[in-house]
């Protein structure tokens, strides 16, 4: 979906559907995928506030959910979150509960977490392998003391719980005491960017200062208790992950709203930022038949998983990891020259030959550069390697960058096993 100033695309997943209401959006910003939104598509509780301020109103991944605010277009919403402070509606997201007293083993099944290392109110990136090695989705784990939270993709949705429920009932087959029940009534709210922390400080009496990189808490925000409060994002920034009632959603929103800081930020905006900061978007750059180490994400298994095993698909995985045996092909960024890349597009050697695919791709509006990541025969993945992208039949000049292009704002990257790039590096 281009914005109206730029050539800048959102990224749709493979796996989703992207439509747009009758009317809501402008026919120039049609993507070649939309068409007319399906009755059945589900409101979050968010939806007549988004409506109520000028939403652009999609159907992504069976939801109905805003691109973009009014007159204020996806790279400006883009900008402001990285010098302010965004809000997004993320309450398409699926919540998960894990209760039982082997819960802990039974994530350890079903992800490549370590739970029973994580401290209470610290959570991680983590992944759902399947047998074959590849990737059902990726989540965020959360120990919150008696039960296990996670959260998995909108578009994952349905056959995440199929999968789930096919390792539930192996693991209570053998004995394992542990329920995973679907939390449908809380609304999930992510306030992004470096002005973040400051507006939540006064809206809580809890000390978010303290807070760290991937930790979370229950506090009351706005008057009204039970909030879980969570230290994490997708743009690179700054921010959280809040956890609110749905009846208190959009109090809890127009609150935010009236803080001069905050705007509210649609899907057209989260899409670049997650690229810029070098994060994965299911059904393009990671999916059922990539394995973590082809995607680059052997950093979210812990070294206690990688000696120890016992999830799904750990003989495909640990192979490749433990004993360095060869794969098809290699995650990586690119920075191109002349038009911005979009998923789909080729990726070739100097020769000319093909070697790879582009998975996402568009002009970063804070780096300024047109950036993509592919993926591409590993021999061609050095950094610095000189290729070439095909995009409507032009081939453009591409080199072999590292990743995130921005520098990330977390206010701590650095947490039990898990160390996050904090570098730009372009």
């Amino acid at each position: 979906v281009s914005t109206q100033s730029t050539g800048n695309a959102l990224m749709i997943p493979r796996i989703c559907r992207l439509s747009l209401q009758k009317r809501s959006v402008k026919k120039k910003l049609l993507p070649q995928r939309a068409r007319h939104y399906s009755s059945g598509a589900k409101k979050t509780p968010l939806y007549d506030l988004h409506k109520k301020h000028g939403g652009a109103i999609v159907e992504f991944c069976g939801w109905f959910m805003p691109l973009k605010y009014g007159d204020i277009g996806i790279i400006e919403s883009h900008l402001h979150t990285r010098a302010s402070a965004s809000i997004f509606d993320v309450s398409h997201m699926g919540q998960l509960k894990v209760e039982g007293p082997q819960r802990k083993e039974f994530m350890e099944q079903l992800t490549v977490a370590d739970l029973h290392n994580l401290p209470e109110m610290s959570a991680t990136l983590s992944l759902i392998p399947n047998k074959n090695g590849g990737i059902v989705d990726d989540t965020i784990v959360t120990n919150r003391g008696d039960h296990i939270y996670f959260v998995v993709n909108a578009g994952c949705y349905d056959k995440d719980m199929k999968h789930i429920g096919q390792v539930l009932e192996s693991f209570k087959s053998k004995g394992g005491n542990v329920s995973v029940t679907p939390i449908t009534d809380r609304a999930l709210i992510a306030l992004q960017g470096p002005k973040s922390e400051k507006i939540l400080s006064e809206l809580t009496n809890f000390d978010v200062t303290s807070m760290k990189f991937m930790t979370g808490n229950y506090m009351t925000l706005n008057g009204t208790p039970d909030c879980y409060v969570q230290r994490s994002g997708y743009t690179g920034e700054d921010g959280f992950e809040i956890s609110v009632p749905a009846t208190k959603a959009a109090d809890f929103v127009e609150k935010l709203l009236s803080f001069p800081e905050a705007k509210l930020a649609g899907l057209g905006a989260r899409d670049s930022l997650r690229l810029e900061a070098g994060l994965c978007l299911y059904g393009n750059d990671i999916d059922m038949d990539t394995s973590p180490k082809e995607a680059g994400l052997v950093w979210t298994i812990p070294q206690s998983r990688k000696e120890k095993g016992g999830f799904t698909g750990d003989n495909i995985i640990l192979d490749q990891i433990n004993n360095k045996t060869k794969i098809a092909k290699k995650r990586i960024g690119l920075v191109i020259e002349g038009r911005p890349a979009r998923p789909g597009s080729t990726v070739h050697d100097q020769n000319g030959t093909e070697i790879g695919k582009i998975t996402s791709g568009t002009h970063g509006p804070s780096v300024k550069k047109n950036i993509a990541m592919s993926y591409v025969k590993p021999n061609h993945s050095k950094l610095d390697t000189k290729l070439k992208v095909n995009t409507k039949g032009k081939m453009y000049d591409a080199v072999v960058t590292k990743m995130p292009w921005i520098t990330p704002g977390y206010k701590t990257v650095s947490y039990t096993h898990l160390t996050l790039p904090t570098k730009r590096i372009v």
